[in-house]
């Protein structure tokens, strides 16, 4: 008895979950929002736990699922009536970098830090921050990337250009801290490193956000 009533019910909920998800529309699969990805792994949570909780029929599975889709959709419509409440339930991208500048204010309210941009910045395709002119934090943590216009996508054979050597950037100051490490690996030594930041007006370390070094493009340094 127990097996037929588990297979009406696990028939029952799942056509019933893909109607609703069918309403309610693709955002809740793609969760392109923090709401909407919470909402997704409730939705779930609450036709999985009727589905194994003995006293709870598919009355309950209809009822709680009903409900829930019901707020989804309501919540649905309200954003798309009022920009705000829109803003409040989805959030809004921020710019982490301007103009080629990193905004420290604004990694500092999405509780980002250098190390976080920059991996967000690889998983992009984008190994330099020197590339980028803006980067926007997406609602649902993604980045959006506007590369400056000469590190913007051609190809080689649109020029006639024979193929050249790839170079990797590598940080050697991070957060006003020297990565001594990277330094050296790379064949430099302190004195090296103190002209190239006296070429910037930098005297102090202490006093450089981030600097990267580009075989073949030189040394870029955000100071704070």
């Amino acid at each position: 008895m127990k097996i037929i009533n588990l297979t009406v019910e696990l028939i029952v909920g799942f056509f019933y979950l893909f109607l609703i998800v069918k309403f309610v529309g693709k955002k809740l699969i793609n969760q392109i929002s923090p709401f909407t990805f919470i909402a997704s792994i409730v939705f779930g949570e609450l036709l999985g736990n009727a589905l194994y909780d003995h006293k709870a029929g598919v009355f309950y599975i209809f009822y709680s699922m009903t409900i829930w889709g019901a707020l989804l959709l309501a919540v649905e419509f309200l954003s798309q009536k009022f920009l705000k409440f829109r803003g409040v339930v989805e959030g809004n991208p921020s710019a982490l970098i301007k103009n080629g500048v990193v905004d420290r204010e604004a990694l500092r309210k999405n509780r980002m830090n250098i190390n976080q941009l920059q991996s967000l910045l690889r998983q992009s395709e984008t190994f330099s921050i020197r590339e980028v002119a803006f980067c926007y934090l997406e609602a649902n943590g993604s980045i959006s990337i506007l590369k400056k216009s000469k590190y913007q996508k051609t190809t080689q054979e649109d020029f006639n250009m024979q193929s050249q050597a790839v170079a990797v950037p590598v940080t050697i100051i991070r957060d006003g801290e020297v990565l001594w490490d990277e330094l050296h690996e790379l064949g430099f030594k302190d004195t090296w490193l103190k002209s190239e930041l006296s070429t910037h007006h930098i005297t102090d370390y202490k006093d450089v956000f981030i600097a990267e070094w580009l075989e073949g493009d030189g040394l870029f340094v955000q100071p704070y």
